[in-house]
């Protein structure tokens, strides 16, 4: 019957999730914005073919969705220069999903390959961070964890 139990539990604490004040989700880690950032990019979702990042935007309290989630892409074109054609805008829908397409970034001096972004939501702290997509892949599966104010 004790293993039963313990058993049970388990089961009902994987459909419950974490114990309340337990952070299910690690914040997502910053990067440096660089100095390329600029604001008022359009609203689209993609600025080239080739590279797909995808995923969700969520709330580091109780790892919920944040729905209608800011996020701002930039990047260096294929060449290694920034432009506005690598530069969007775009919300995440209503269960806080995103879907991104743009070009491989090509490599500028002293700098891997890397894709800035900076994510808002209302009650939440900007984040801004860098993805270093590696040659090859063509898909990059990211959820973005919000720290609340």
């Amino acid at each position: 019957m004790g293993a039963f139990l313990a058993v049970a539990s388990l089961a009902l604490g994987l459909l419950v999730g974490p114990a309340a004040g337990q952070p299910p989700c690690r914040p997502t880690r910053p990067d440096a914005e660089g100095p390329f950032y600029t604001a008022n990019a359009p609203e689209r979702e993609r600025t080239g073919r080739g590279l797909v990042v995808s995923g969700a935007v969520r709330s580091a309290a109780g790892c919920a969705a944040l729905p209608g989630a800011r996020l701002e892409w930039w990047s260096a074109n294929p060449t290694g220069e920034y432009d506005d054609a690598h530069r969007a805008t775009q919300r995440a829908d209503g269960e806080g999903r995103y879907r991104y397409e743009t070009d491989f970034p090509g490599r500028y001096p002293g700098r891997p390959p890397h894709l800035h972004v900076r994510v808002t939501a209302p009650g939440h702290r900007a984040l801004v961070t860098q993805l270093y997509p590696r040659p090859g892949p063509s898909a990059l599966e990211i959820d973005f964890v919000l720290v609340r104010d």
